[in-house]
């Protein structure tokens, strides 16, 4: 095993101090050509089975994935988290109000239609349906319109400072360009048509969920001259086909790692680690530059977490050292954390989360449900088992809600299912929940404008549906803030408050490895696993 080795280092790396490698995996089985990268397929074990294939519906990160393959954005955030050209140049007016965007030559979609501004003005007005970010910027848009193929005016009514970087925001909804029949599809509806630009190609024919899903060079592609950079800068693709396949049993997955069936695989358990040594065609690294944060998310529509005491009791009663033990057994994998917006970023503050980063605080939490007046109404927990990112969290958290007085009905159920469950405004005991749990990048979550779990426009927001005139009041506030002082001020009150109404449950933050073939070289250090740039050399 060789161990975290890394390809590549930015200055964010350096700038944040987390002094760890940093190297995209992505890879592939297939033969290699002597003379050309022709005839290569890289093949890669995903986190998470592909079922949903519409980027704009949900926020899981396998969906994203898929859709960095296919699509492309008009501006994207490379490694120093400042925006870059992607699809587009744009200029500002001088009062920060008018923004124009001019489509780069050469762009078209996988069936051969040119890539209009007309398209780019549907598939973002989609989006900001559904974004955080995107309805803030709505809420102050004055119009957005294609005033020729190729350029896009976006005015708003006053500057907002962010919008740029709600732009190109490489998650959790990231505005992806699609057609603007397709772009026409209601925001709440699943597209039936998977049509991007992007340096890949989906193979309908080949998606089966539960199994797997390939990808196709898209030869019509032109990448950008700039080398790439996270997500900007030139996707060039030197593999002819991506396959991503499903293994659900970990040992399974480690076990063709290292017979070299598969090339990549994106999250390997810790607790398998020990397997790779000695073996140097195996290299083990950290990717992801800044890592997880891993939390609770409660449904504020129905009992017993529409109550804010008994919301507040289950916050109370949870403590992250045990969470993450369970979920990374090395302490060298993990760090207890109580800032919602990441620690070592610069909105980062404990304000608030003594508790959580102590050892809870159990007594205060059976006062609260008695205050509360808890009838024992089951708190139905949504535990996925084929993840192991995802699965320890709801048994450990299960253990601490029952130790403070809760009744759980913890049910078990594959991720996908999941993700699809907790789209349910249903009641808990008709197929609803109560309480799942999720993993976020640190730059998911960074700031109010970025994490979804800080909407609180109610059935607009995320799954959870919190109605908080207050957090969005302070999102506002963070957003007119003249200094870096002034929005300091605004993220404590928003962590402050964010805390005390259990808009949702930071459990601290993790940083799995990921495993790669040897030969499987020049990955891109970045959050999402990329499969451009990456290259296959012959064993």
């Amino acid at each position: 095993m060789l161990f975290f080795k890394s390809p590549t280092s930015g200055p964010i790396l350096r700038r944040l101090k987390y002094g760890i490698a940093a190297s995209l995996i992505a890879l592939g089985a297939g033969s290699l050509s002597s003379n050309a990268w022709a005839e290569t397929t890289l093949t890669a074990v995903m986190h998470s089975d592909l079922r949903i294939l519409d980027p704009v519906i949900t926020t899981a990160h396998i969906t994203r994935d898929h859709a960095y393959m296919i699509y492309d954005v008009l501006i994207a955030v490379d490694e120093n988290f400042k925006p870059q050209p992607q699809m587009a140049d744009w200029t500002i007016s001088d009062d920060q109000k008018v923004y124009t965007f001019t489509l780069r030559d050469g762009l078209k979609f996988h069936d051969g239609a040119p890539v209009t501004a007309a398209d780019a003005v549907a598939s973002l007005q989609r989006w900001a349906k559904r974004d955080a970010g995107g309805q803030l910027i709505m809420d102050i848009t004055e119009s957005l319109k294609a005033t020729d193929d190729k350029t896009l005016v976006w005015t708003l009514k006053e500057p907002f400072a962010p919008f740029l970087d709600t732009l190109s925001k490489q998650a959790a909804l990231p505005p992806f360009i699609m057609p603007a029949r397709i772009a026409a599809t209601p925001a709440d509806t699943a597209i039936t048509e998977h049509i991007g630009s992007g340096p890949f190609k989906f193979v309908p024919a080949e998606f089966q969920p539960g199994v797997g899903v390939s990808y196709v060079k898209n030869e019509d592609y032109v990448p950008r001259k700039e080398p790439a950079s996270w997500m900007a800068g030139g996707k060039i693709v030197n593999v002819d086909k991506v396959r991503w396949v499903t293994m659900t049993d970990a040992q399974t997955a480690v076990n063709a790692l290292m017979s070299g069936e598969v090339d990549y695989m994106e999250q390997v358990p810790v607790d398998l680690v020990p397997l790779f040594d000695g073996d140097d065609s195996v290299v083990l690294e950290k990717r992801d530059p800044l890592g997880y944060q891993t939390m609770g998310r409660l449904n504020f529509k129905h009992p017993p977490f529409d109550n804010p005491d008994i919301r507040r009791a289950a916050f109370l009663a949870m403590s992250q050292e045990p969470v993450l033990a369970a979920l990374m057994a090395d302490p060298s994998y993990y760090k207890v954390c109580g800032a919602i917006f990441g620690c070592g970023t610069p909105n980062a503050t404990d304000i608030g989360a003594e508790s959580l980063t102590a050892k809870g605080n159990i007594e205060e939490a059976k006062a609260l449900l008695k205050k509360a007046g808890y009838d024992g109404t089951p708190v139905v927990m949504m535990q996925p088992t084929d993840v192991t990112s995802l699965s320890p969290q709801p048994v450990v958290a299960a253990q601490q809600l029952r130790a403070a007085g809760f009744t759980v009905d913890m049910q078990p159920m594959d991720w996908q299912t999941l993700v699809g469950r907790r789209a349910s405004k249903d009641e808990p005991s008709k197929g609803g929940w109560n309480i799942f749990f999720t993993n976020w990048q640190i730059p998911e979550i960074a700031t109010p404008l970025n994490s979804v779990m800080l909407n609180g426009r109610g059935d607009q927001g995320w799954f959870g549906w919190p109605k908080d005139d207050q957090i969005e009041a302070l999102k506002k506030d963070y957003i007119a803030a003249q200094s870096p002082e002034d929005r300091k001020a605004v993220v404590e009150k928003i962590q402050a408050h964010t805390l005390e109404n259990v808009l949702y449950i930071p459990l601290g933050e993790y940083n799995p490895p990921q495993g790669r073939r040897a030969n499987v070289v020049e990955m891109l250090g970045s959050p999402v696993p990329v499969f451009w740039n990456v290259k296959k050399t012959e064993e």
